[in-house]
């Protein structure tokens, strides 16, 4: 009995604070066609272009590992000041407009309940499935930022030792796991040419010779018109979420030198080598990791906001 009460005692104790918390279905009262709404905007973009699985993996991961997963990436850039999408390794990122038609039928239907936090976190992993990858629970209840700054931006870049890169990842709590695993993503992301082509302008030997000739082509082929061609980070199945790009860095066929170095680093070799052998725990780790990203730093309870409108916060309220 005594044990019992105990126990009864401690759940009381931690009850606020699982409230507090994410949580599966946490629009299921509030919005219950939520999640339908989003797969549903991510599915009619995945039938016009295969890449916007990639390009939302980039998104996810730009966001949480500024500031959090608060969606301060999405916040436009005014006359009076910048945010996150003005800095250098955000130039690029892609994909807000389909946040963007997400947002606008979560507002049709269930006004200021969805944060677009959420709606990122909820769109990738849609992308992913619908790519091929795995299906995973995304715990929900995130709200959005109130500060985009784009001095904030420091992103692991793709010159850096494995060593280096695991720095910024541990900073958020990742192991290095989890890291390889995240990394994984590439399987379906394409690199600039301007990003690699220290490899292949000099002989690398950490680089298959038929790949450094076709980089090559592909990065002399550069105009006016596209002074910095891209190429898929994985040659086998570019927008397939599979186990595929470390079997490819297993074979030195790694077109990033972060990417080739996974597979050559002793800190890294046995978790690749893992990975490239077994499709099945490549799946579940990479939900699992995707999981435990979308939860850094969230904003929850009263903190943050619920914006109307992704790309702006939401109009100050005067006391």
């Amino acid at each position: 009995m005594m044990r019992l009460k105990v126990t009864f005692v401690l759940f009381l104790s931690i009850l606020p604070l699982a409230l507090a918390n994410l949580r599966v279905g946490f629009y299921r009262r509030s919005c219950p066609n939520a999640e339908s709404i989003v797969r549903a905007a991510v599915r009619r973009r995945l039938t016009r272009d295969k890449s916007i699985t990639a390009a939302l993996l980039r998104m996810h991961f730009h966001d949480c590992f500024v500031r959090g997963c608060d969606a301060s990436i999405l916040i436009d850039s005014n006359r009076k000041s910048s945010s996150e999408k003005d800095a250098g390794p955000n130039l690029t990122v892609r994909g807000f407009e389909l946040i963007d038609e997400a947002k606008k039928a979560l507002e049709a239907t269930c006004p200021s309940k969805v944060s677009c936090a959420d709606i990122i976190t909820l769109a990738t992993r849609d992308a992913v499935f619908l790519s091929g990858g795995p299906f995973y629970f995304v715990p929900t209840g995130r709200r959005d930022g109130l500060v985009s700054d784009p001095d904030e931006v420091n992103l692991p870049g793709p010159t850096l030792t494995v060593s280096e890169a695991f720095q910024a990842f541990r900073a958020k709590n990742m192991s290095m796991d989890d890291m390889v695993t995240l990394l994984g993503a590439h399987t379906v992301g394409v690199a600039h040419c301007s990003f690699f082509l220290d490899r292949i302008t000099r002989p690398d030997p950490t680089m298959d010779r038929g790949l450094a000739a076709k980089l090559r082509s592909i990065c002399g082929a550069a105009s006016g018109s596209n002074p910095d061609p891209t190429a898929f980070l994985d040659q086998a199945t570019p927008f397939a979420v599979d186990n595929q790009f470390f079997k490819q860095i297993g074979l030195k066929r790694g077109v990033m030198k972060i990417d080739q170095e996974l597979a050559n680093d002793p800190l890294s070799r046995r978790i690749v080598s893992g990975f490239a052998a077994n499709a099945t725990l490549f799946r579940t780790r990479f939900a699992q990791a995707m999981v435990k990203m979308g939860n850094i730093q969230v904003l929850v309870g009263k903190a943050g906001e619920i914006r109307k409108n992704c790309r702006v916060f939401n109009p100050r309220r005067r006391i």
